[in-house]
């Protein structure tokens, strides 16, 4: 009993020298003591948090932005959620509003929702320098179309210093354009499924080893080069998919789940104007359910065209194109891409047609026959600017008329 005791007052006397030396579980008390759930800072004024995350010792980032919904100075959003724990030291970036957006900012940026919008067409995207090929400005092939890495780098950058922002198309066709104010939406496409658009090197803990010199490689290093880039593109597929039987099922679901979009690119890659109805089932119907057996509900409803085929909406297999039946399964196109030549009408122009759209060959001309650089000189003077919100519709007042009825705020100036 009085060894008992000894032994409880030595881990007490322990256990008291731990404390005043201010650990317990690797961690000082007053560490602990600054460890605190994060309250909730969505609706409360600036300086009121201000104040607050210095009393708490964490720092603060503030990134202002307008808005029609949320009066000035009141935060919008938190990027660490309310009941986190934070420690002192700690950086919370909180987006406060800058109130409604004034006409003097609409005429500053000129913006412009009825303005055109770049849908640009790639193919293949090939690992090597511009300068070896035979033909000018990045063209692999005569007619450009297949990039080289060096080039579609180059295109990338040059959209983004131009004030581009990513977009995915099926958005794009819902009416849903959502870039920073000042900015203007782009949209990348890619056909045909080459093994070069998503070339992959292996396998590691089950994950897939991306190339980074094939076209999902690049488009992935400037996600991170530039987080405001919202990076994204629509990949359309024929029935070989990607090219790698052994990854093809993995790759279109990684796609899906880091923010790419696959669409129909028909089974065989086929000319609608030298087939008749049936075979145009089989060839869009077929696809459609190859990505139903995959990445069923999560690829889009979009076809783009092979050779731009049928070239007229009033081709006798074109309703098919758009909805059909095949083997039991009715399908439905919400949209078609022709192979085009220039940028498109913003989605609340009332010429706006869905099924009918054209695109930009990305390819280097000299400035001539609708290549990138003639296409954004033009774009320099019509181009869509964005108002910064999703959910209105700004246009200049000459341009009501143009305007198509939806359920956005419609903005005059």
């Amino acid at each position: 009993m009085k060894k008992l005791g000894i032994f409880i007052i030595v881990i007490s006397g322990f256990l008291f020298l731990l404390y005043g030396l201010g650990y317990t579980d690797g961690k000082s008390i007053n560490e602990k003591e600054k460890e605190i759930l994060l309250n909730n800072l969505v609706g409360m004024r600036i300086e009121e948090v201000e104040n607050y995350c210095k009393k708490i010792d964490i720092k603060l980032e503030i990134e202002y932005e307008y808005s029609t919904t949320v009066d000035e100075n009141i935060v919008i959003s938190q990027d660490i959620a309310s009941g986190e724990i934070v420690s002192s030291g700690d950086v919370v970036k909180v987006v406060v509003s800058k109130g409604n957006i004034s006409v003097s900012v609409y005429q500053e940026y000129k913006v412009n929702e009825l303005g055109k919008v770049p849908i640009m067409m790639y193919h293949g995207i090939v690992d090597m320098k511009s300068s070896d090929t035979e033909y000018r400005g990045g063209n692999v092939d005569k007619d450009g179309y297949n990039r080289t890495v060096e080039a579609f780098r180059n295109d990338l950058e040059f959209y983004y210093q131009k004030g581009y922002r990513m977009i995915k198309l099926e958005d794009y066709v819902n009416g849903i354009i959502d870039v920073e104010l000042g900015k203007s939406p782009i949209i990348l496409t890619f056909d045909d499924g080459n093994e070069n658009n998503f070339k992959v090197l292996g396998e590691e803990n089950g994950e897939l080893i991306i190339d980074p010199n094939c076209a999902v490689g690049v488009l992935e290093e400037f996600k991170k080069k530039y987080p405001d880039y919202g990076v994204t593109a629509t990949f359309f597929v024929n029935s070989g998919l990607f090219g790698q039987e052994e990854y093809n099922d993995k790759i279109l679901k990684w796609l899906v789940d880091n923010g790419y979009d696959i669409g129909n690119h028909t089974m065989t890659h086929v000319d609608f104007t030298k087939i008749d109805i049936n075979k145009t089932k089989e060839e869009v119907g077929g696809l459609y359910q190859i990505l139903d057996g995959i990445i069923p509900n999560e690829y889009v409803n979009i076809i783009a065209l092979p050779f731009g085929s049928p070239y007229k909406s009033n081709h006798d297999n074109y309703s098919t194109i758009l909805n059909g039946e095949f083997n039991g399964k009715v399908y439905q196109t919400q949209a078609a891409l022709r192979v085009g030549w220039e940028a498109e009408v913003s989605c609340f122009d009332i010429e706006f047609t869905p099924t009918f759209l054209k695109r930009i060959r990305a390819y280097d001309n000299g400035g001539e026959e609708f290549d990138i650089e003639m296409n954004f000189k033009i774009l320099d003077n019509n181009k869509y600017i964005s108002d910064g919100d999703v959910n209105t519709v700004v246009a200049l007042e000459g341009d009501k008329n143009k305007i198509s009825s939806n359920d956005r705020e419609v903005i005059l100036y």
